[in-house]
């Protein structure tokens, strides 16, 4: 079905963080423009501040809607400190940004945004999903590491690989968990075929193009596991409920759909 053209034209449509990026513009934008204009200095403050709380409806969940509203004085803070105090200059405002393009990537702007696994969260995933000794698990979208180390508390036998599109993120997830494997790439394009489990904490829209992945390449027997988010195409093996009360859904190789067929 085709879009209608509102829809094209309301940011909070967009894909993310595109919605932020142009939240944070405008704050930007309107507060050299008053500041400049003989506006004090708290008043521009205020109002740009203002603006980006009036923008964060184009959040879609509470946490986006945050970072939009954070955004600029966030920046603005974290621009006086780089310049000890003084004006800012035009082009500080791409400072944020590149920061931003830096550790997320555009590849990476339809997968999730960094969200940490819980320690315990996987505690007792084995128990559901047996593996063999020296089994190959992939955290595909490792972030800083938290999904390898709750891995490593459910199979600490098991030779555990971590993929992240962001190399800042990978570098720094390769720091906290040495005993892994940790490799720059796209998850999307990468060969889930070798692997024993494959296990992700994505966001919902993420879900069906991991289920299309996951029907095409892992062997029978194998594993996807998803954190939070269900794979409404497949019925799920197992599910289980986190110390915290997240759920973790587990499905097994070759997989059962939603009605009932074997793909």
């Amino acid at each position: 079905m085709t879009p209608k053209p509102w829809r094209r034209l309301n940011p909070g449509t967009w894909l993310w963080p595109l919605p932020a990026i142009v939240a944070w513009g405008l704050c930007w934008t309107l507060f050299r423009t008053v500041w400049e204009q003989g506006l004090a200095l708290p008043w521009s403050l205020a109002l740009a501040s203002a603006l980006g709380v009036v923008l964060s409806v184009w959040g879609v969940s509470w946490w986006r809607r945050a970072l939009i509203a954070a955004g600029f004085p966030v920046s603005l803070a974290l621009t006086l400190g780089m310049l000890g105090g003084s004006a800012v200059p035009a082009w500080a405002w791409l400072f944020p940004l590149a920061l931003l393009l830096l550790v997320y990537p555009v590849n990476a702007w339809r997968d999730a945004p960094l969200f940490p696994t819980p320690r315990g969260a996987l505690i007792d995933l084995s128990k559901r999903a047996p593996l063999p000794d020296k089994a190959l698990v992939l955290d595909a979208g490792c972030g800083l590491g938290h999904g390898l180390q709750a891995l490593r508390l459910a199979y600490p036998q098991a030779a555990l690989h971590g993929l992240e599109w962001s190399w800042p993120l990978r570098a720094l997830c390769a720091l906290r968990c040495p005993w892994a494997r940790v490799r720059q790439g796209d998850i999307w394009q990468a060969d889930w075929s070798a692997y024993d489990m494959v296990y992700l904490f994505q966001r919902p829209e993420s879900m069906p193009r991991a289920v299309a992945k996951a029907r095409a390449e892992l062997r029978p027997g194998t594993w996807l596991v998803s954190l939070e988010f269900e794979a409404k195409e497949l019925q799920p093996h197992a599910v289980e409920r986190t110390p915290g009360g997240r759920m973790v859904w587990l499905y097994q190789a070759p997989f059962v759909g939603a009605t009932g067929e074997t793909a």
